[in-house]
C-alpha cells in the first residue's frame, strides 16, 4: 500500500516556459470545468450546488484512493487535509456561496483576481519574481472575463465580494502549496488526486447535509449529470490539473483558469441559445491574450536551487 510518509519536495527549478503539449493537456481541465454550468442547469436537481460539489468530489476521491491504495501518514495528514480544503472543499463552498450572493457572472469576475494572489504567494512561498508582464496579463485577463460575464443589471454585495475573493485566495493558495510540497516519493498522480478529492469531499458532506439535505428523488438525467461531474469534471480533470501544476510555471497554470468562463460562454451560446455579443467576443480575445502574455513571460517553477522531485523527473506513476 502506498503511504504518504516522506516529505514532499517542491517540483522544478529555474526559469521555464510551458511546453505546448503540457499547456494543452492542462488547459483541458478548466475547459471541462467550464461545462459545469451547462451540466448543472440541464441535468442536475435544481438549487443544490453543494450536493453537486460533494458528489463531484467524494466518490471519485474514494475510488481513486482504493484503486491506488494510497493513504496519508505522518505530516501528510495535515498537508493532504490542507490541500483538499484549499483546492476542493473550501474552494467549492466559497465558489457556490459567491454564486448565490452575486448575480450574473460577477462571481467569475470577482474570482478572476486569483492570478494576482498566485503572483504574490509565489513570491512568499516559492521565491518567484514579480514581472511587469504578469501584472499586465492579470489586468488583461480580468478585463476579458468582465466582458464575457458582466451584465448591466448586476449589483455587488459586500459579503459576495468578500466570499469571491476568499475563494480566489483559496484556489491560489492550493496551487502554490501543491507546487511547494509536490508529491512524496512513491505516490502516483492518481493517488494524490484521489486523496485531495476525498479530503475535500469529506469536508463538504456535512455542510451539504445540513444546508441542502438530500433530494427526494433522482432521475436518470440527474444520475448522468452526477456521473459526468464526478468522472470527467473531478477524477479526470483534477488529475490533469495537478499534473499541470507539477510540470508548468505557477503563473501559467493560474491563468489557464480564465478558460472556464470562456468555455461556459461558448457552450451557453451553442447549446442554450444565449446571445453572444461583440463585446463578449472582445473579452474572449482578451482572455486568450492574457494566457499568451503570461506564457510569453515564462516564470520560475519554484525557488532557485530547489531540486526536482523524482516523480517530476519521470519515475513510475508520474505521468498519465
Amino acid at each position: 500500500m502506498s503511504a504518504l510518509t516522506t516529505a514532499g519536495k517542491p517540483i522544478g527549478s529555474g526559469l521555464a516556459k510551458a511546453s505546448p503539449r503540457d499547456l494543452f493537456i492542462t488547459a483541458l481541465a478548466p475547459m471541462v470545468w467550464g461545462s459545469t454550468y451547462l451540466v448543472t442547469t440541464e441535468f442536475l436537481p435544481a438549487d443544490r450546488p453543494l450536493l453537486a460539489a460533494t458528489v463531484r468530489a467524494l466518490p471519485a476521491g474514494i475510488v481513486l484512493m482504493l484503486v491506488t491504495r494510497t493513504w496519508p501518514r505522518g505530516s501528510w495528514w495535515f498537508k493532504a487535509s490542507a490541500l483538499g480544503a484549499l483546492n476542493i472543499g473550501l474552494f467549492f463552498f466559497l465558489l457556490f456561496f459567491t454564486a448565490y450572493q452575486l448575480p450574473g457572472g460577477l462571481a467569475a469576475l470577482v474570482m478572476s483576481i486569483q492570478p494576482l494572489f498566485v503572483l504574490f504567494l509565489g513570491v512568499l512561498l516559492l521565491g518567484e519574481k514579480i514581472r511587469l508582464m504578469h501584472l499586465v496579463a492579470c489586468a488583461v485577463g480580468a478585463a476579458g472575463v468582465g466582458l464575457l460575464v458582466l451584465r448591466s443589471e448586476a449589483s455587488l454585495t459586500f459579503v459576495g465580494v468578500l466570499a469571491g475573493m476568499a475563494g480566489a485566495l483559496s484556489m491560489a493558495a492550493g496551487i502554490v502549496l501543491t507546487k511547494r510540497w509536490g508529491r512524496p516519493d512513491g505516490v502516483g498522480l492518481l493517488g494524490f488526486t484521489g486523496l485531495q478529492l476525498a479530503m475535500g469531499g469529506v469536508m463538504l458532506l456535512p455542510v451539504t447535509l445540513v444546508v441542502e439535505g438530500l433530494p427526494g428523488s433522482v432521475t436518470v438525467p440527474n444520475l448522468a449529470g452526477f456521473a459526468y461531474l464526478s468522472v470527467i469534471g473531478a477524477l479526470a480533470a483534477y488529475a490533469v490539473w495537478f499534473r499541470g501544476i507539477q510540470r508548468l510555471p505557477t503563473m501559467v497554470v493560474s491563468f489557464l483558469g480564465f478558460l472556464s468562463p470562456l468555455v461556459a460562454t461558448v457552450l451557453g451560446f451553442v447549446f442554450l441559445g444565449e446571445a453572444l455579443s461583440g463585446w463578449q467576443l472582445v473579452g474572449a480575445v482578451l482572455v486568450l491574450g492574457a494566457v499568451g502574455l503570461v506564457q510569453r513571460a515564462g516564470g520560475s517553477l519554484s525557488a532557485p536551487g530547489q531540486k526536482k522531485s523524482s516523480l517530476a523527473a519521470g519515475s513510475p506513476g508520474s505521468s498519465i
